[in-house]
């Protein structure tokens, strides 16, 4: 597949009926049915409006076969257990792509009131849908680990958080969950996710509890772009992030450190790829994925749209560029967003 098309595809999404593995709402960055394009994983934003379609496990574009295989990932056997207490095992661990186990800790985000919510975002739609519950136990989290490893062939884990109150903003909570899965699944690879702690040391204690990459997402490095688009987190300063990031490179090494970088939030093309080349210069991987509006987020009710297929394609092309360069390459990241590559479309354009 051509990287235009699959540029084309991240954007526009396609028409699927059966996507047995799929997630509506949440922290990520779209609705999205999870299929193999090519036997490559892709999260692509299921959509009645698409031009392409699956018919028969081709894709076709117009009704013209594009000459490549996508098929639906499958729905994991972890999927039908539940814990002594009822909780089903789907409420506490999505599957994300074919092995990666995802999770949000804690469901809920200090920042969700709609003056300071990010725009993009939908983490308590999941809660308030009970398709989740709010706080994940680390006995919790151990136990359907157990289970996806044993069942379903699951090789890393991605624990993201909503921002705590605590000055820590969730990482702790996040370091006992790290540490009750790596007892139950010691070769777990586990990616955490938080904002900057306000304690740095804080960051060598996820390490040291058994994570083996971190991501700090800041979305944009243009200051007027975090204000329009989320307010409360644009009150965390991009020095603050830096200090961050050099901390995490220090303590899990260079390319197992990442951050998204949304594109089409209305940052100027050329500054976010200038400034994802910094970021790969402190030796942080910059995750670039096509915004796309996420059912039950204040962009929705703005009618934000996605960016164009070309943009989305000149972008991550130039920043795939940049990766090689420095020899950092999503596929080399121990786990994690930019281990899995599916939301994004830089593993195809060689990043």
């Amino acid at each position: 597949m051509s990287l235009s098309t699959r540029a084309d595809l991240a954007v526009r999404g396609v028409r699927l009926l059966d996507a047995p593995v799929r997630r509506r709402s949440g922290a990520g960055p779209s609705d999205d049915g999870h299929v193999l394009i090519g036997g490559v994983g892709g999260a692509i934003p299921i959509r009645s409006d698409s031009p392409y379609e699956v018919s028969g496990n081709r894709l076709l574009l117009d009704g013209t076969d594009m000459g490549v295989d996508i098929t639906p990932v499958q729905r994991p056997r972890f999927y039908d257990l539940a814990t002594a207490e009822g909780v089903s095992y789907e409420q506490i661990a999505r599957l994300h792509g074919t092995n990666v186990l995802a999770t949000t800790v804690v469901q809920t985000c200090i920042r969700y009131d709609p003056s300071q919510r990010c725009r993009f975002c939908s983490i308590e739609e999941s809660l308030n849908a009970g398709s989740t519950i709010a706080v994940k136990r680390p006995e919790q989290l151990a136990e359907v680990a157990e289970a996806a490893v044993r069942l379903d062939g699951v090789r890393q884990m991605i624990m993201t958080t909503g921002t705590s109150a605590a000055t820590d903003r969730g990482a702790r909570h996040l370091a006992r969950c790290v540490r009750a899965v790596k007892a139950a699944v010691p070769d777990m690879a586990i990616q955490v996710q938080c904002e900057p702690p306000g304690d740095l040391h804080t960051i060598t204690e996820l390490h040291e509890a058994g994570a083996v990459s971190i991501g700090i997402h800041v979305e944009s490095l243009d200051d007027e772009v975090r204000r329009r688009w989320m307010p409360g987190k644009s009150t965390v300063a991009l020095a603050e992030y830096r200090r961050a990031w050099a901390e995490a490179v220090r303590v899990f090494g260079r390319n197992q450190v990442s951050t998204y970088l949304l594109i089409g939030l209305g940052e100027d093309p050329d500054e976010l790829v200038a400034g994802a080349a910094e970021l790969i210069a402190l030796g942080v991987y910059p995750f670039v994925v096509p915004f796309r509006p996420l059912a039950g987020t204040l962009a929705v009710a703005d009618g934000a749209q996605a960016p164009s297929a070309e943009l989305v394609e000149d972008v991550t092309r130039r920043v795939a560029k940049e990766l090689q360069a420095a020899g950092m390459l999503g596929a080399d990241q121990k786990a994690g967003c930019a281990a899995c590559g599916a939301c994004s479309v830089l593993q195809n354009a060689g990043g």
